[in-house]
C-alpha cells in the first residue's frame, strides 16, 4: 500500500476510492521520517481504503508547530476526522479548532488530551519495563548504562520514565548519560555521533555495560558507533523498541543489539481506522486509550 505525503504547506489528497460521499480523513504528523510512523500510516491507509475513505497524509517534516496550521487547513477544507501522531500538548490550538468545528481527533501513538477522542498505541510502560529489565538482568544488575530518550513525544517519554525507575531499583547500575538525539533525519546519525563521544570519554573495557534506547533508531546508531570503535567484543548490550526491519537484522546477527519490542504497527493503524469509524458512526467511546499487543524480540525468535 503506497501513500503520498504533503510537506508543511501542501496538501495532496491520496487514496480516493468509493463514492463522492465517502469520508475524508486527514493524518497529520511531523515524524514521517521514522519507520514506525510510516508503518502506522500504511496500516491506517490500507484499512481506510477498504472503507472507501479519502486519506490526506500531511508530513510537516519535524516541524511540530506547523501541525497546528495544517490542522486548521484541513478543518477549513471540511474533513470528517483528523488523526494525529504528535504530542497533543504542543498542538492545543489545532485541537481546539477541530473541536469547535465538531471534527473528532484521534491519536495514533500520540498522547492523551481532553480534546483527543481516543489514542491508539502500544503500552509504552510495559515495553520499557521489559527492555530495561532485560538490560538489568543481562549485565547482572551492575555497570554503566547509556540511555537514549525523547521526552518531547509522550509515547517515548513514558518509556524513559519507566526505564529510569527500573535502573534506579538496582543500586549497582549507574546511568552514565541520558541522551536526547536529534531526530530530524530519523535519529541514527546523531545517536551514533553522541555514542562515539561517550565511547571516547569511557575508553576502558567494561566502562559501558549497556545501551538502553527508547526506540530502535538510537540503538542502531549506538551499534554503529560501537562497531566503528572496535569495541563489539566488550559485550555491550543494546536494546531498542519497535523491532523495525533494521533492528531485526541486527538482532539476527547475534551481536551487541540483543533485543527489541515488536509493536504491531499495522495493527495500530488498522485499530485507529476502526476507532475513527466508530466515532463517525456516532458511538461514544468508553475506552479512550486503546492498547495493541506487543512482543519481545531476541535472537531466539527474531526469525519467527
Amino acid at each position: 500500500m503506497k501513500f503520498r505525503t504533503t510537506l508543511a504547506g501542501l496538501a495532496l489528497v491520496t487514496g480516493f476510492v468509493g463514492a463522492a460521499s465517502a469520508q475524508e480523513v486527514a493524518v497529520v504528523t511531523p515524524y514521517l521520517a521514522q519507520p514506525g510512523t510510516q508503518f502506522y500510516v500504511e496500516g491506517f491507509t490500507a484499512e481506510a481504503e477498504q472503507r472507501g475513505w479519502t486519506v490526506n497524509v500531511i508530513d510537516t517534516a519535524g516541524d511540530v508547530a506547523a501541525v497546528i496550521s495544517r490542522m486548521e487547513d484541513v478543518v477549513t477544507q471540511g474533513v470528517d476526522a483528523i488523526v494525529i501522531n504528535v504530542d497533543p500538548a504542543q498542538i492545543g490550538a489545532g485541537l481546539q479548532t477541530a473541536s469547535d468545528a465538531g471534527i473528532p481527533v484521534v491519536g495514533m501513538d500520540a498522547g492523551n488530551d481532553p480534546l483527543v477522542a481516543a489514542n491508539v498505541t502500544s503500552n509504552g510502560y510495559a515495553m520499557a519495563a521489559e527492555t530495561a529489565v532485560y538490560v538489568a538482568n543481562r549485565i547482572g544488575g551492575e555497570g554503566g548504562v547509556v540511555m537514549f530518550t525523547f521526552d518531547p513525544f509522550p509515547p517515548v517519554q513514558v518509556r524513559g520514565v519507566i526505564a529510569d525507575a527500573v535502573f534506579a531499583n538496582f543500586p549497582d547500575i549507574e546511568v552514565l548519560d541520558r541522551i536526547t538525539p536529534d531526530v530530524s533525519d530519523g535519529g541514527i546519525a546523531d545517536s551514533r555521533a553522541q555514542m562515539e563521544a561517550l565511547l571516547a570519554a569511557n575508553p576502558e573495557t567494561g566502562s559501558i555495560a549497556a545501551v538502553w534506547a527508547a526506540w530502535d533508531q538510537p540503538a542502531l546508531g549506538a551499534l554503529q558507533a560501537i562497531e566503528a570503535a572496535g569495541r563489539s567484543d566488550e559485550g555491550i548490550v543494546i536494546t531498542g523498541i519497535d523491532a523495525n526491519p533494521q533492528a531485526r537484522d541486527a538482532i539476527a546477527q547475534g551481536g551487541n543489539f540483543e533485543a527489541s519490542v515488536a509493536q504491531d504497527f499495522q495493527g495500530i493503524g488498522a485499530a485507529t481506522a476502526d476507532t475513527v469509524a466508530r466515532l463517525l458512526g456516532g458511538e461514544d467511546l468508553v475506552q479512550r486509550v486503546i492498547y495493541v499487543p506487543t512482543r519481545l524480540i531476541t535472537a531466539a525468535n527474531v526469525s519467527e
